[in-house]
C-alpha cells in the first residue's frame, strides 16, 4: 500500500474544495487498484460529486436544510449550528473509495473529489490517500 497526506486550506469558510487534481496526482502512473480518500475529522465528509456547475453548492444548502445550524443540538461548543457539523458525517461519510484504471481515476466525465467541510472554526484539513494496487 502506498500512502499520502496533504492538507486543504479552507480557512474559516463553509464549502466545497476541490481535490480531484491532488487524488489524481497521487494515483497517476500507479496501475490499476483502489484509492481511499480519508478525512480524519469529526466535521468533514468527502463527496463525489459534479462541481463548479452548482451542484457543490446546492449539497451544502442541503446539508443546510437537513441539518439546520441553529442552537437545537446538544454539542454546542464553537460557531452557531456546530452540533450539526457533527452529525453530518452519517449524510457526507468522511471516506471514498474510488476505482484506478491505468493510473487513473475511473470517475464518471462531470465527476470531482470534493472536501466537504460544514465547519468555520477549522482553517485547515489533512487529506489521507491510500492506494492499493490490483
Amino acid at each position: 500500500m502506498r500512502s499520502h497526506t496533504f492538507t486543504v486550506e479552507t480557512g474559516h469558510s463553509r464549502g466545497t474544495f476541490d481535490i480531484t487534481g491532488e487524488v489524481s496526482a497521487f494515483v497517476s502512473g500507479k496501475g490499476d487498484g483502489l484509492v481511499s480518500v480519508f478525512v480524519p475529522h469529526a466535521t468533514a465528509g468527502v463527496a463525489i460529486i459534479e462541481a463548479g456547475a452548482g451542484s457543490d453548492a446546492d449539497l451544502m444548502d442541503s446539508i443546510d436544510a437537513i441539518l439546520p445550524r441553529d442552537d437545537r443540538y446538544r454539542h454546542r461548543h464553537g460557531a452557531e449550528g456546530h452540533g450539526a457539523d457533527h452529525v453530518m458525517p452519517p449524510f457526507v461519510a468522511p471516506s471514498v473509495t474510488i476505482p484506478v484504471e491505468d493510473g487513473r481515476l475511473a470517475l464518471g466525465t462531470w465527476q470531482s473529489v470534493l472536501l466537504v467541510d460544514p465547519n468555520l472554526d477549522n482553517p485547515r484539513r489533512r487529506v489521507c490517500l491510500d492506494f492499493i494496487q490490483g
